[in-house]
């Protein structure tokens, strides 16, 4: 069983980053974008508990793999120096990056 809760926190976590990016998606229409971190702060007291952090700065490396995952599935742009950033894997990335709803 405790796989099974494990798997649940994942997805849980997955599903808490997942909501929080698409909304800013849905607010910044291109070729507006949004940093990772406005994402951590836009969370909730709550959220984060359930993230297992403490504060938002914590919660950072979260929401970009999260971000990762939604560039993944073609729903955002990541961009870093104002250029998109393609076929680069999210352990390669140095610096500050920007995100955009795909579709620019």
């Amino acid at each position: 069983m405790p796989d099974d809760e494990a798997a649940d926190d994942d997805d849980n976590v997955g599903t808490i980053l997942k909501r929080r990016l698409e909304d800013f998606l849905q607010q910044r229409h291109p070729p507006k974008t949004f940093c990772p971190s406005e994402v951590a702060r836009a969370l909730t007291t709550e959220e984060l508990r359930q993230l297992g952090c403490s504060q938002w700065r914590e919660a950072m490396p979260a929401v970009r793999v999260a971000a990762w995952t939604l560039r993944e599935l073609g729903q955002c742009e990541i961009l870093q120096k104002g250029h998109s950033v393609v076929d680069v894997d999210l352990d390669d990335i140095r610096g500050p990056i920007r995100i955009r709803r795909a579709g620019n």
